[in-house]
């Protein structure tokens, strides 16, 4: 199920799991931010290399929305101790994430 993919984004994250982060990523995932795009597993690797140093914390899930392949969340977060209110989609394929787009806005 999908909400299962979503908790264990969250304990990746929680963790600092690089590896476990990356095995949620479909082999032809992109991420889709406003001020980039992230493709390939390289690219990949290096983009959650660098988000996991800013030592990510979730503080609280304000909304999840889970239907057939997409998960759509708003979250407040913490990234090197500034608070962030973030939107994001993943959309999911053979049971991995293929898209993601996130936002973040600093509170």
């Amino acid at each position: 199920m999908i909400e299962d993919l979503f908790a264990r984004q969250l304990s990746a994250i929680a963790e600092g799991d690089l590896e476990a982060l990356l095995a949620q990523y479909h082999k032809d995932a992109m991420i889709v931010r406003l001020d980039r795009v992230v493709t390939g597993s390289a690219e990949i690797r290096a983009f959650f290399t660098a988000y996991l140093d800013l030592k990510p914390q979730v503080q609280e899930i304000k909304a999840l929305q889970t239907v057939n392949d997409t998960i759509f969340y708003n979250a407040v977060m913490t990234l090197n101790d500034a608070q962030v209110n973030t939107f994001g989609t993943l959309i999911i394929r053979d049971t991995r994430i293929w898209r993601q787009t996130a936002a973040a806005l600093h509170l």
